[in-house]
């Protein structure tokens, strides 16, 4: 079953277009989103999330099309993570994650009991409890990102999107981080998609990969089936060598190919 599913979405912004994207995301998985720069990740997390308006094409969200929810019910139901922090007012942790509870709340409503529980459990499964205190702006990049994922988590939402959650971490943060969106999913079920570079990381974390270049979607499915060295050279003009161990993907770059051989 699909948690989100596009038919035929068409886009152009200048020199940019996204080309009939029709792609099914499956209900409660880890969905990777991986391709070349510019070739259109962020863009169709946007379109899915209405942050931006296609063209054509229609967008269906847990079997409904996106364009009939009201504000508050999107929120509701899905919640998107940027790769932008800018513009967050100083605020402590637990401010921040409360703000989740914002698409619940009409202006002037005061958190409830079950409102603080949420934040608590929210903070309590990304490890952030204890830096409830603490200005957002102290944290380190890594737990920066947890208490932006807390503050989605706080939401309850059945879908949560990210684009780049990993990016500027360092490896182990990185992989911390991975860890802890795999058991979020695990144990509650809830759908998470995101845009990733490192496809290794992709392919070990992930069920299910979907691939984009120029636009388009190149490929669908499984790491274990659609990652090779093909996969490689097709969607990234990089001649590679793949192997698998323990369904973990192992890819040896060896050279980026000419330009006469770029597919």
């Amino acid at each position: 079953m699909s948690a989100i599913l596009t038919d035929r979405i068409q886009l152009d912004v200048g020199a940019f277009q996204l080309q009939h994207i029709t792609v099914s995301i499956p209900k409660g998985n880890v969905t990777a989103i991986v391709g070349p720069n510019g070739s259109g990740k962020s863009t169709l997390l946007k379109i899915i999330t209405r942050l931006l308006e296609a063209d054509s094409g229609t967008v269906k969200i847990n079997g409904k099309l996106a364009h009939t929810y009201k504000s508050a019910e999107m929120a509701q139901t899905v919640a998107m993570l940027t790769q932008s922090k800018n513009g967050l007012p100083e605020m402590t942790v637990k401010e921040l994650v409360a703000y989740g509870r914002a698409p619940y709340k009409r202006l002037f409503d005061r958190m409830t009991d079950e409102d603080h529980g949420i934040v608590d459990w929210a903070m309590q499964t990304t490890g952030t409890k204890k830096h409830e205190d603490r200005m957002f702006h102290t944290l380190s990049g890594g737990e920066q990102q947890k208490a932006r994922i807390a503050m989605a988590l706080a939401q309850k939402t059945t879908i949560i999107l990210l684009d780049e959650p990993t990016t500027f971490l360092d490896i182990a943060h990185q992989l911390d981080l991975m860890e802890m969106l795999q058991t979020i999913n695990r144990d509650y079920g809830i759908t998470i998609v995101m845009v990733l570079h490192d496809l290794q990381q992709a392919a070990h974390y992930c069920d299910y990969i979907i691939a984009m270049k120029n636009g388009r979607i190149a490929e669908t499915g499984k790491p274990t089936e659609i990652i090779s060295s093909h996969f490689l050279e097709s969607i990234y003009n990089v001649q590679a060598k793949v192997r698998f161990e323990d369904d973990y993907p192992v890819i040896i770059p060896l050279k980026t190919l000419s330009n006469s051989r770029r597919l």
